[in-house]
């Protein structure tokens, strides 16, 4: 028997991107599975490629920034499946423009579903994983939850609350001995649909933003993404790096402690010269 089989595990922002490789690769390994996204068409897609391998499965329309709905779609899970094992929060959005060019209600959105979407699917999902007796939580954080970058100071923001957030978590339940292991992933850039879909400021140029992160940025593929992912989740580790530019990333941010925030103001004033 492998790790995940016969687990219930509840996946958000399970349409596209990783959540959709993670729900197809974890139905391959033989898990139940509750599957959220506030996109329910593809999401549909996704139930039916997990439904191909033999293993229960169900969704549920969500956005994950209404805590109650997400409250409702863990207790549902729970009277559906008898009881959940793990909750990965994946849900997630980018958005891109400097402090001054932001408005509110752009940041506020970042904030509520990349920060406040993880610690409501944590919070709802917790009480019930606390009763299996291999419970797991896995919250996305970011590359950009360990470093900082122009442009992207919503997003940094919201990561960065995950990490910490998350390793908190851990701490709580390693010292009070509760049989629930919690795991932080940070990805890199991965091939997905996020930059296309992701809000940006009035004076950013769209088209630039989504030519650079799917020309430059997004080398990894969701696929070996998600692999890297379920491979850190079985280990147990508390930190999974997705992607060589992530590993690039921990290195820099170690070695040059807060000096690392020179680089990418340098390197952008030279490139526009």
């Amino acid at each position: 028997m492998g790790y995940f089989d016969s687990r219930v595990v509840a996946v958000t922002g399970a349409a596209s991107g990783i959540g959709r490789q993670l729900a197809i690769q974890l139905a391959q390994s033989g898990a139940s599975l509750a599957l959220a996204d506030i996109a329910v068409d593809p999401l549909a897609e996704t139930a039916e490629r997990c439904r191909l391998f033999g293993v229960d499965v169900t969704t549920t329309a969500l956005d994950v920034t209404d805590r109650i709905a997400v409250g409702a779609f863990a207790a549902d899970t729970v009277a559906r499946f008898g009881g959940v094992d793990m909750i990965v929060n994946n849900a997630g959005v980018l958005y891109t423009g400097d402090v001054l060019a932001s408005e509110y209600a752009d940041v506020e959105h970042v904030v509520n579903v990349d920060f406040w979407g993880v610690v409501h699917g944590t919070k709802e999902f917790l009480p019930y994983i606390l009763k299996s007796e291999r419970g797991h939580v896995v919250n996305l954080s970011s590359a950009f939850g360990l470093m900082s970058a122009p442009g992207y100071s919503a997003y940094n923001a919201a990561k960065f609350a995950v990490r910490g957030f998350t390793e908190s978590l851990r701490q709580e339940m390693e010292s009070a001995e509760r049989p629930v292991k919690v795991t932080c992933v940070y990805p890199g850039g991965v091939r997905t649909s996020i930059a296309r879909t992701a809000r940006t400021a009035s004076d950013v140029d769209r088209d630039e933003v989504v030519e650079s992160f799917e020309q430059r940025i997004a080398r990894t593929d969701p696929a070996d993404a998600a692999r890297s992912i379920l491979r850190g989740v079985e280990r147990g580790r508390p930190r999974v790096l997705v992607g060589p530019d992530a590993r690039i990333v921990d290195v820099v941010t170690r070695v040059l402690g807060p000096a690392y925030q020179w680089l990418l103001p340098a390197a952008k004033r030279l490139a526009s010269r």
